[in-house]
């Protein structure tokens, strides 16, 4: 099941147990630039969410560590990389994912992360102030 939806499976004793994720719109959809007149609350809102998920340098390794692998990497790819528990990667992956900075596949037992280029791409309009503006 790939965590796009917003429920994640997860086995407990034999039985399937759904939980439901919360997952803002990816960022590639939700942050407007910065320079953009009218920044609503809700705009503010949901960019400082995104912005907060960045907020750990632990979550900017693991972006980096994904954006410079050139392939998916499990839980067990990064901990070693991180020097950081398994729980504590899983928990700092899953905060990312919610972010819709980080896209999830399952792949039989094990799941693999890769960065959402696309989000990160339209991130960095966030921040692209016109030249005027500067000014």
């Amino acid at each position: 099941m790939n965590i796009d939806g917003l429920a994640e499976a997860t086995m407990r004793r034999g039985t399937a147990e759904v939980r439901e994720l919360t997952v803002i719109q990816p960022p590639a959809e939700c942050c407007v630039p910065l320079d953009l007149a009218g920044m609503s609350e809700e705009d503010a809102r949901v960019s400082a969410t995104v912005f907060r998920s960045l907020g750990d340098p632990n979550r900017v390794r693991i972006v980096n560590l994904l954006t410079t692998a050139g392939e998916p990497l499990c839980v067990c790819e990064l901990t070693p990389q991180l020097g950081l528990s398994q729980p504590t990667v899983s928990f700092h992956l899953k905060k990312l994912v919610q972010a819709g900075l980080l896209d999830r596949e399952q792949r039989g037992v094990w799941a693999y992360y890769s960065v959402n280029r696309e989000a990160l791409d339209r991130l960095a309009i966030v921040f692209r102030v016109k030249e005027e503006a500067t000014r």
